[in-house]
């Protein structure tokens, strides 16, 4: 099975407000897009197990024009906290890149 850093041609993270983080992963053409966007893996069970959140927070989004597949949960803690460990969520797309599609 491939992983997702070896269909993406670019993953990422980032702060959604000061309480979510999303995820961004492009997809590098069509039909990796078609094949794998709509992946077990990807769905918002799955990313909850990854993030340790409820499955019922965790928002997908997939944007076919774009090849894109946007994915935001809720932080564990309000961004800026005293013991912020990733004030941005510039860090939290790498635990997805060796996921299994």
């Amino acid at each position: 099975m491939p992983k997702v850093s070896e269909v993406c041609s670019h993953v990422r993270s980032k702060n959604a407000g000061p309480f979510w983080i999303t995820l961004d992963l492009w997809f590098a053409d069509a039909a990796s897009f078609e094949r794998y966007a709509s992946a077990a893996a990807l769905q918002p069970g799955a990313i909850a197990r990854l993030y340790g959140v409820e499955p019922d927070l965790v928002k997908y989004f997939a944007l076919p024009d774009l090849r894109v597949v946007k994915i935001s949960y809720p932080r564990a803690r309000p961004q800026g906290g005293a013991i912020e460990r990733d004030m941005h969520g510039g860090q939290q797309y790498v635990r997805l890149l060796d996921v299994d599609l």
